[in-house]
């Protein structure tokens, strides 16, 4: 009779922060976060054996990772202590483990109990991976796994260039070819798994591009031009997928550990030898799973703390500020995109600024604002920065977001699909002060910007202007590359939502208002 072993390969990724099941906007239960998690996994660890992996950004996201860093930084990382506390054995590097400082990422690195892997992000002083780790081989009930990990090299495009000094990002299947072949020949292991923190840039089934081919996701290229990888682990889109690309079996598990990707191998012995017989990628919804009530303890006080800095009022809304409708929201001005704009110009001592309504979940402000309202509805731990742009820079990136929309099959205006699926990508649609503008979605794309006006003349391509923006769209994140390399005039080095507070704690009472400098058109 043939022996045969089983091996189970679970996978988190775009955690976030997300440890105990909560909403932080509304304080209300949710169905995600590492404590349920840590129950599966403990459930599933006595049936058979169990290799976990996080694929990567996982300790930044929620306002208990940003009140960690801005009050608790002399204490054990949270994030690390669940993950040490679920006996985790390994973590990838992902592009927001670099959003708090590297001085951040090194003492959550120090403090794991197990190795953080990532191959092409190279120290430029030493010429070796960063944190010396590009694989290991795990040996599991004497079956031998190789694990490679790999992360976007696209980094440098969004993240703060003080976080990243001294780092060089290589290609990422570059990369991968050459270790992948390294460590058939040199490993000889029973089986080799590549987690990526990056995703998919073509449609699985049919190969078409979905997405700018701007090489920040390859997993796609990876799986058809790189032979020897049994399974790719894949993040970043926050996506749920599990199925086979030309062969290989992938696996997305979503974001904050809503489900968890899951990969049973099957092996059997022949001649000494292990072969693997079958491979079965799947996802597992948490929302079923009971928290794991000890993990809730240990970061019982880490929490606590962050609910109560939460609860602070900090201010008061004259006037209607909440969101009813995200959508109606970026159709006409809204106050609250009017009040980020606003402050963004004050901070920064410029007259032109731009900011999103991230994502569909915004809210907006209520009449008595805390610092829970605020985090809910600016959710990144962006800083701002003052680049110099010209006229044709400032026209291009209005076609960019006005690509947003688009006419649905019943003549309304609707949202760009592209801007939903495969990722929703909310955030990549900006709303600017300072300048008067009018999109025209009858108009193709490239051509919607009529009447582009600033201080009553009609903006000019060589016009020079100096715009206030968050730091990932001043490195031309989102698809906006006129505003990359362009000259800052000056950086901005707080949090938007500290910004935010203390414009707040100045200003105790604000008023819900538009000046409707802009408008959407069809």
């Amino acid at each position: 009779m043939v022996k045969q072993h089983t091996l189970s390969i679970v996978l988190t990724s775009d955690i976030h922060g997300q440890i105990v099941p909560v909403h932080y906007g509304t304080k209300s239960e949710t169905s995600d976060g590492l404590s349920r998690v840590s129950t599966y996994v403990e459930k599933l660890r006595k049936r058979t054996s169990v290799l976990l992996i996080d694929n990567g950004d996982n300790i930044q996201g929620t306002p208990l990772t940003y009140h960690y860093v801005k009050e608790m930084r002399h204490s054990p990382n949270p994030v690390i202590m669940a993950m040490n506390y679920m006996e985790y054995d390994i973590a990838v590097i992902g592009n927001h483990e670099f959003n708090y400082g590297m001085e951040v990422l090194h003492n959550a690195v120090k403090e794991s109990t197990f190795p953080w892997l990532c191959a092409n992000i190279i120290n430029k002083k030493t010429g070796l991976p960063i944190f010396g780790n590009p694989y290991v081989v795990k040996k599991i009930n004497g079956i031998s796994v190789a694990i490679l990990g790999v992360t976007t090299h696209y980094i440098p495009n969004w993240e703060n260039p003080k976080h990243i000094e001294n780092l060089v990002f290589e290609d990422v299947k570059e990369t991968t070819e050459h270790w992948v072949k390294k460590i058939r020949q040199e490993e000889k292991p029973d089986l080799l798994v590549v987690s990526y923190h990056g995703g998919f840039e073509r449609d699985l089934s049919t190969g078409e591009q979905t997405e700018n081919l701007s090489s920040e996701n390859q997993g796609f290229e990876i799986c058809k031009d790189i032979q020897g990888i049994d399974i790719l682990l894949t993040g970043h889109q926050h996506r749920q997928i599990h199925q086979f690309v030309h062969g290989v079996a992938v696996v997305q598990p979503g974001f904050k550990g809503e489900v968890v990707g899951q990969v049973d191998v099957i092996f059997e012995e022949h001649q000494g030898n292990r072969i693997v017989k079958d491979i079965a990628p799947k996802l597992v919804s948490m929302r079923e799973v009971k928290s794991d009530l000890a993990l809730e303890q240990l970061v019982h006080e880490y929490e606590s703390k962050t609910q109560s800095w939460l609860d602070q009022p900090i201010g008061y809304i004259d006037g209607n500020m909440l969101i009813q409708d995200p959508f109606e929201a970026r159709l006409k001005e809204h106050p609250l995109t009017e009040l980020i704009n606003k402050v963004q110009m004050e901070v920064a001592g410029v007259e032109i600024s731009n900011s999103a309504i991230f994502n569909n979940e915004a809210t907006g402000l209520p009449s008595k604002v805390t610092m829970r309202d605020i985090v809910a509805n600016y959710v990144y731990p962006n800083t701002l920065a003052v680049i110099e742009i010209t006229g044709k820079d400032m026209k291009d990136a209005l076609e960019r977001s006005a690509s947003y929309f688009t006419i649905g099959p019943e003549g309304q205006i609707t949202v760009n699909p592209t801007f939903c699926d495969p990722k929703p990508q909310h955030y990549n649609y900006d709303m600017w002060e300072g300048i008067e503008y009018t999109i025209n979605v009858s108009n193709p794309e490239g051509n919607r910007i009529e009447n582009l006006i600033y201080k009553g003349k009609l903006v000019q391509k060589e016009d020079s202007f100096d715009v206030v923006m968050n730091n990932y769209r001043a490195g031309g994140g989102g698809d906006y590359p006129m505003f990359k390399g362009k000259p800052i005039k000056r950086e901005i080095q707080t949090d938007m939502s500290e910004i935010l507070a203390t414009y707040f704690k100045r200003n105790p009472l604000i008023k819900a208002q538009t000046n409707d400098n802009w408008r959407v058109i069809k």
